[in-house]
């Protein structure tokens, strides 16, 4: 079944919100085997809104909307709608009296207002589907032109509705028997490039299932899709691709969907029965603020040091004068006695350490902006690396914290996590 949507609301093309519902739409419906074919985004005019939907319908034949379903003068799909499929608008009493109920529930005082009243409006014709987190209810609207499903545009209303509603009413169509369904390996560490090198020659031995190259500044994600596959197959089909690239990626493959590589490294040391400290530099306490964002952190995270200035670095973590004078604090001598450090001062086996020149002033014809000195340890193992990170301050400083992240995770590992 091929579909496109429609979501509604001049804000999104303002910018000034994220149109994230269809996203979770997309997903949603390619799970049951849905094809989104085209997804539009158009402001609150009616015009408009006919329009798109008309030329939805003329390529696909089924079309689903999102937003402009409220109480207020920019609410106007359902208008659009009526009038596209000839029909008028009529009150649903029923609807009608479950949404007064709910005003008097909720306390809100006096008679409910003529503009709530009009939520209750339908096409003649078309299907109420009741919205359990608010008063708009989408509508299933269908004839000679084919189908429009119209959701609210409020996220968590319209994910209620897609889950309870739309996508049961799919799989009855359909039977659900052929899906499209993906999974996302997560890496770091590895350039989109090289990991392009890396799997582009097994790709084919994939089939059915596809892999899309994700890149963010924490890494490079793996999204692995099954396309028009039988349900009963999908999940087998992913299994193999995702067993097949972890062996070929080894570790450099950190987890699975959103998995954080924070969470990860809080784990390996939870499993190692080992504490962590950080000494950071240029990172400012961003390493510290991913692991402590992570429920539970407290029993594996024990503190840190935000050695910003060489005088700290020297007076709170034992850096040698002679080392920042020589060498200078982004060197691999300056981490790791960083490390050393802050592994006394917290009584810790595992640290980690960062140094670099985030920019955009600082750099040298040695030392260029984006220099990053890390150093991380546990027990006897202790790795160093020196890494050339492009992007601005912001970028240089978040890639540096992830790569920071990932060395650790790499000594807790031991041996293998070098690979």
């Amino acid at each position: 079944m091929d579909l496109e949507l429609v979501t509604i609301g001049t804000e999104l093309l303002l910018g000034h919100t994220i149109d994230t519902n269809a996203a979770y739409l997309a997903n949603a419906l390619a799970a049951v085997g849905a094809h989104v074919v085209r997804k539009t985004s158009v402001p609150d005019t009616p015009a408009t809104i006919r329009d798109v939907i008309a030329d939805g319908l003329a390529r696909s034949g089924f079309v689903v909307t999102t937003g402009g379903l409220g109480p207020t003068r920019d609410d106007v799909t359902k208008h659009a709608v009526a009038a596209l499929f000839g029909r008028p608008l009529i009150t649903d009493e029923t609807y009608l009296a479950s949404l007064e109920a709910r005003w008097e529930r909720l306390g809100r005082g006096g008679p409910m207002p003529e503009a709530n009243r009009t939520q209750a409006q339908r096409p003649e014709g078309a299907v109420v589907l009741p919205n359990p987190r608010g008063t708009a209810p989408g509508l299933w609207v269908e004839g000679a032109a084919g189908i429009v499903v119209l959701l609210p545009g409020v996220p968590h209303e319209m994910r209620a509705l897609t889950d309870r509603e739309l996508v049961p009413r799919l799989v009855a169509r359909t039977g659900g028997t052929r899906v499209t369904r993906s999974r996302v390996l997560r890496t770091t560490g590895v350039p989109e490039s090289r990991l392009a090198d890396r799997v582009g020659p097994m790709e084919a031995q994939l089939t059915p299932v596809t892999v899309a190259y994700l890149p963010s500044f924490d890494g490079v994600d793996l999204r692995l899709t099954a396309w028009d596959v039988p349900a009963t197959d999908a999940d087998a089909a992913l299994d193999r691709g995702a067993v097949a690239l972890q062996d070929l990626l080894g570790s450099s493959v950190y987890g699975e969907g959103e998995t954080d590589l924070a969470a990860v490294v809080l784990d390996l040391a939870r499993a190692a029965g080992v504490r962590i400290a950080v000494a950071e530099s240029c990172t400012g306490g961003l390493v510290a603020g991913r692991l402590t964002a992570v429920p539970g952190a407290s029993d594996v995270f024990a503190g840190g040091v935000i050695a910003y200035d060489n005088a700290v670095k020297t007076r709170d973590l034992g850096v040698a004068a002679s080392i920042l004078a020589t060498v200078g604090a982004v060197s691999e001598e300056t981490v790791r006695a960083m490390v050393a450090g802050v592994r006394a001062r917290f009584g810790v086996e595992t640290a980690v350490a960062v140094s670099g020149v985030a920019g955009p002033d600082g750099g040298t014809a040695d030392k260029p902006v984006g220099t990053v000195w890390l150093c991380a340890a546990c027990g006897e193992r202790v790795l160093a690396v020196q890494l050339g990170l492009p992007g601005d301050r912001n970028e240089i400083r978040t890639r540096a914290a992830q790569a920071a992240l990932d060395l650790v995770r790499r000594v807790l590992r031991g041996p293998e996590g070098v690979g």
